[in-house]
């Protein structure tokens, strides 16, 4: 049911070494401070929403050099919920994520391209049901500072579109449904 993820594009936990003035971030899944969400057209009459209740990650920030910042996360596929029983059961079956054989995706950045006012590309490498593509996530920056527990945060959102087909996901939801977009918020705390 994924196609391009965004910050989903973001999924866990290995951050390749950065700069010194680059700081390392755990997402805040255990505060609920981050979300994975997606849509798709169903037979062109409406939009299915959704979310992945379970996934973590990592990411390396540094304000001064964007561009060497680092993405990784890793996502649950059982975890699909888009608040339907029976849908989430078919969602996990062969005809989608088919998650007994794919129970996880991964992201992991290839490059950060910083493109003015907060705003940047995030490209890498979108693994689902054993595909791997290239995607690019549109990535925002929210804001950064001290947490009221005395710690230090940083947030981001973004959004990505994935071709269902790129993944062998062929099941016919209409002409209209054969992309998935994600809608992606993620707060770090630094570690």
């Amino acid at each position: 049911m994924l196609h391009r993820l965004s910050p989903l594009a973001l999924v866990a936990a290995l951050v390749v070494a950065t700069p010194a003035s680059a700081a390392d971030y755990a997402i805040d899944t255990k505060g609920a401070h981050a979300s994975i969400n997606f849509r798709v057209n169903h037979l062109g009459f409406s939009w299915l929403t959704g979310r992945f209740d379970t996934f973590g990650g990592t990411f390396s920030y540094d304000a001064s050099a964007p561009e060497t910042s680092k993405v990784s996360v890793e996502i649950d596929t059982n975890s699909v919920n888009s608040n339907h029983a029976e849908r989430d059961k078919h969602l996990r079956n062969e005809d989608f994520l088919d998650v007994s054989k794919f129970p996880k995706a991964t992201f992991v950045s290839k490059s950060i391209e910083p493109a003015g006012d907060g705003k940047a590309k995030i490209v890498g490498d979108f693994t689902l049901r054993d595909v791997t593509k290239e995607i690019t996530i549109d990535a925002e920056f929210v804001g950064a500072g001290s947490d009221p527990w005395g710690g230090e945060r940083a947030g981001f959102k973004g959004t990505t579109t994935l071709a269902l087909a790129d993944y062998g996901i062929t099941f016919d939801l209409g002409p209209a449904g054969k992309e998935v977009y994600l809608d992606l918020h993620v707060e770090g705390v630094k570690q």
